[in-house]
């Protein structure tokens, strides 16, 4: 459904948005690059206000979030659009085509929330959150002010404005951000955006809300040992216990390059670890995804794909009592 939309001006005879960094002009009945922001006779529209494309009652731990309510669902929702452009997109049926979807209204998804078994919470996923930011916005924030023990995730590439960031981060508990590369020009020809605004991003968020990182290696583009090491150092600089998700890339959507090598997953992960606690693998099958107590080792928590068993009761290591930094 159409719905007014946030942060944007006049431009001469167009409007610009400031949602996202595209900064996009955009004429009369036109839209801008995430295909879901329309100029109406000179007032911003979104075209996806509640339109649900995707729902489920997932494992916390498929966002992915691994130091985060472990063992515990979160109703995870997407709707359709992207302000990126990525050639690998694993989602590109609802981020760059307008499928089927059903209108949900911020109280009836509320009431999904509350009502679904051994929840959490609300995950906006699946496609980009930040491009239906006015009904992530609202149901965020109508959400934490009525049940503020319910939790509200968000799995994003992002890229977004500051002030529209900083007006959404209190109504937010946990973010995964993709760190899609270190290299500006990785971020312009593959994905059509800037490195500087998603990593201002990760600097925002993780001090107002929970963080994790995921980077899927590309075969051949940015899977090298050095860039690797430039994203956990950027990351360790910030802080070492932000866990990193290595994802491995399988062909996708316009993006035809053989499968990421295991062997050079499994050397970036040991690279990785030299300047963070937490390193993760994912689409890898058989590979030890459990989390161990930087300090002394201790096995903290267990986990088999998206099931996980806990061996901690508090956010300590039970042997040493390091701050795992884990949130139960």
């Amino acid at each position: 459904m159409l719905h007014d939309g946030y942060f944007y001006g006049k431009y001469h005879d167009k409007i610009r948005c400031f949602l996202c960094p595209h900064n996009c002009i955009i004429d009369n009945n036109k839209f801008g690059l995430c295909s879901v922001r329309i100029n109406k006779d000179g007032t911003l529209k979104t075209m996806n206000y509640g339109e649900i494309t995707a729902i489920a009652n997932d494992p916390i731990e498929k966002k992915p979030l691994y130091h985060f309510k472990p063992m515990k669902n979160i109703v995870s929702v997407g709707s359709f659009g992207c302000n990126f452009s990525c050639d690998f997109c694993q989602n590109y049926r609802i981020a760059h085509y307008k499928p089927q979807s059903r209108y949900i209204s911020s109280d009836e998804l509320i009431e999904i929330c509350l009502n679904s078994e051994d929840n959490v919470g609300i995950a906006f996923t699946y496609n980009e959150p930040s491009i239906w930011y006015e009904y992530v916005y609202e149901t965020s924030k109508k959400l934490k002010e009525k049940y503020p023990s319910f939790s509200i995730v968000l799995v994003t590439n992002g890229y977004i404005e500051r002030e529209p960031l900083i007006k959404l981060l209190p109504y937010i508990d946990a973010m995964n951000i993709d760190l899609k590369s270190f290299k500006q020009n990785y971020y312009r020809k593959i994905c059509r955006g800037d490195i500087k605004a998603v990593l201002r991003t990760i600097e925002e968020a993780y001090k107002k809300s929970h963080v994790e990182i995921t980077t899927l290696l590309v075969n051949g583009l940015n899977d090298s040992m050095e860039e690797i090491e430039e994203i956990a150092s950027y990351l360790g600089k910030l802080n070492k216990n932000i866990p990193l998700h290595l994802s491995r890339y399988f062909q996708a959507y316009k993006m035809d390059r053989p499968p990421t090598n295991i062997d050079v997953m499994l050397e970036g992960r040991k690279i990785a670890k030299k300047y963070l606690n937490y390193v993760y693998l994912g689409n890898i099958a058989n590979v030890d995804n459990s989390t161990y107590c930087p300090k002394c080792n201790k096995l903290l928590v267990q986990r088999n794909g998206f099931l996980s068993k806990l061996y901690i009761d508090s956010n300590q290591c039970p042997r040493c009592g390091y701050n795992i930094k884990i949130l139960l």
